[in-house]
């Protein structure tokens, strides 16, 4: 059965979301209404992202078009062979495509430059410019009927681009990669340790803390903490970091092998408090 929202006549302004994986081993999240919807990054397989969308009773029909925040290959896996198989566009910037090295038609790629607003259906897409060690990277505000949300991954540190986008979210992904103190003391090489740490490289627990509780807006429903490490971070951490946050937010942290469960964005804050948890595939911690 495709999934519509229950009750979607009362929440015409709405978005609905989901991860379908986040994680250096691939990236990518769901943002749509009910006719249409956009992938930011493919960084998995295409026969993943059909299966995961089965199982979330979503069409992948639906998606009219790929998003693409920069060139690792967690983040652009999957892109070409989803685009050509539903004939979908692909929209990259002409120097990630340069360096992303991808096989894409040329009809098939569109390039956008940063604040170039992009029009997909009823979904209206702003790219802005963050900071990563990449060509060209850019973070996303998708937006449609009055809802924003962010994906905001891969950021080196927080620059004033990302602070204000964020203040404009009601939900967004939000990454938190690394714990300190896991990373300090693990096993990675020191040069790698410090490419993580660098301030282009990824977001700690403590520094996504810092712009969730410096920046977030009275909207805010829902965080989705993402692109976790497998070696430098871990739940129990995560939530002993964002716990005292969760008054009036769903703090959900997105797995790195599976999908989350689709979410339902209308911009109404909740007023109770909610613990940090684990998304699980299936289960229904939406508002629906």
């Amino acid at each position: 059965m495709n999934y519509r929202p229950q009750n979607y006549n009362l929440h015409r302004m709405a978005l609905y979301v989901a991860s379908l994986n986040s994680g250096s081993n691939g990236n990518c999240y769901y943002i749509g209404n009910q006719d249409e919807a956009v992938l930011v990054d493919v960084g998995i397989s295409c026969r993943e992202v059909e299966k995961r969308l089965k199982r979330l009773g979503l069409l992948p029909q639906r998606v009219k078009a790929v998003l693409i925040t920069h060139e690792h290959g967690d983040h652009i896996h999957g892109a070409p062979a989803f685009a050509a198989k539903f004939n979908v566009p692909v929209y990259i910037t002409t120097a990630t495509l340069r360096a992303a090295n991808l096989s894409l038609d040329d009809s098939r790629s569109i390039h956008f430059t940063a604040w170039q607003k992009i029009q997909v259906g009823k979904l209206e897409i702003l790219p802005f410019p963050k900071i990563h060690d990449a060509i060209d990277p850019h973070s996303f505000i998708v937006s449609g009927g009055g809802v924003n949300i962010g994906i905001m991954t891969d950021i080196g540190r927080v620059c004033e681009h990302v602070s204000a986008q964020f203040n404009r979210c009601h939900a967004v992904f939000l990454e938190s990669n690394y714990d300190v103190d896991m990373l300090e003391r693990g096993a990675y090489p020191l040069a790698l340790k410090n490419r993580i740490r660098n301030g282009s490289g990824h977001l700690s627990n403590e520094e996504a803390f810092d712009l969730l509780n410096q920046y977030r807006s009275p909207g805010l429903s829902h965080v989705f903490l993402s692109h976790l490490s497998r070696n430098n971070n871990s739940i129990e951490r995560v939530q002993q970091t964002f716990d005292v946050l969760t008054e009036g937010l769903e703090i959900v942290v997105a797995p790195r092998d599976k999908e989350t469960p689709v979410f339902f964005i209308d911009g109404n804050r909740k007023t109770e408090k909610v613990p940090v948890r684990v998304a699980k595939s299936g289960s229904q911690l939406s508002l629906f």
